[in-house]
């Protein structure tokens, strides 16, 4: 632990997911600094781990790591280089790895790696899945894409005091189309599965039944098995993902379908759900509350 404590790793986003992400750093040994457009969040995280505490975007700029966990793409390109008036990307040391742990756009990660590269600036980009819960545990799955292998190699270490699963996708960008995909999948399962429910209650079937015979059959799917029963039949709702980031997930994987001429209507119809579902939830709703919509609940 104490060789780490000479890598300087900086952290730019201490929300929900970023905390906990941050917090494993911070307890692996590394010297870390943590930044947030709230500087309360920030500063609260430094008084709790005795971290640092950047008060600019300038204050990364020795930094050997850097590392976001921002709300998407737009937002991870605003801050690292217009920001404070560019002040990351006219301070930072040449050299610096960004790793960019957001859920982002993938044709914009190409992008921004590109710019980053003028100035000498290497970005990897390694979204993950698994939740607060995964987070707080260190053990989330981690989709990496990268450019250079050394590089990724030197990342590896730090990666690790986050996720349990490294998955290396390929080149910059791809960890950013994987995850996006992945929740796709995700989405279109859980609108199937509500449909079915829903019309199975409308029928009067026993939902826990209906659900026990898919579990063992061919509609078997992580949704039916991890979310209806704990979260859905029960109405408990809880399973700690915004309805707003998963519809953002399943827009910019429509995005990319579009961007590589892939005719997909499902997935545009699925978007097309879920938007619905948001419009009237909000974004801070579990993303299971949908199916409340749905049903005509809501």
């Amino acid at each position: 632990m104490d060789g780490l404590t000479t890598i300087k790793v900086g952290f730019i986003g201490i929300g929900n997911m970023g905390w906990p992400m941050a917090m494993n750093i911070f307890n692996a040994g590394y010297n870390l600094t943590v930044f947030d457009l709230d500087s309360v969040r920030s500063e609260s995280f430094a008084v709790e781990t005795g971290a640092n505490s950047a008060a600019s975007l300038a204050d990364l700029a020795d930094m050997d790591f850097v590392i976001t966990m921002l709300p998407n793409g737009h937002v991870v390109r605003e801050v690292l280089l217009e920001t404070e008036d560019g002040a990351f990307i006219k301070n930072v040391k040449a050299e610096c790895v960004v790793i960019d742990m957001s859920s982002a756009e993938p044709t914009g990660t190409v992008a921004l790696g590109e710019e980053l590269v003028k100035h000498s600036v290497i970005l990897i980009d390694a979204p993950v899945s698994g939740g607060v819960a995964r987070a707080e545990l260190g053990s989330l799955a981690i989709m990496i894409g990268a450019n250079d292998h050394d590089i990724l190699e030197r990342a590896k270490p730090l990666l690790r005091c986050m996720g349990e699963q490294l998955f290396e996708t390929g080149s910059v960008g791809s960890g950013h189309a994987t995850k996006a995909l992945n929740n796709l999948i995700a989405a279109t399962s859980f609108v199937a599965t509500s449909e079915a429910l829903l019309t199975a209650k409308r029928f009067g079937l026993d939902l826990n039944t209906f659900i026990d015979v898919v579990n063992v059959s061919t509609g078997h799917t992580f949704m039916s098995d991890k979310v209806m029963k704990d979260h859905v039949i029960d109405e408990k709702f809880s399973t700690g993902f915004a309805l707003g980031l998963l519809v953002k997930d399943v827009g910019i994987a429509n995005e990319l379908c579009d961007a590589v001429g892939m005719n997909a209507p499902l997935s545009k119809l699925v978007h097309k759900r879920w938007q619905e579902a948001l419009d009237v939830k909000g974004f801070s709703a579990d993303n299971t509350e949908a199916i409340q919509v749905w049903d005509g609940k809501d």
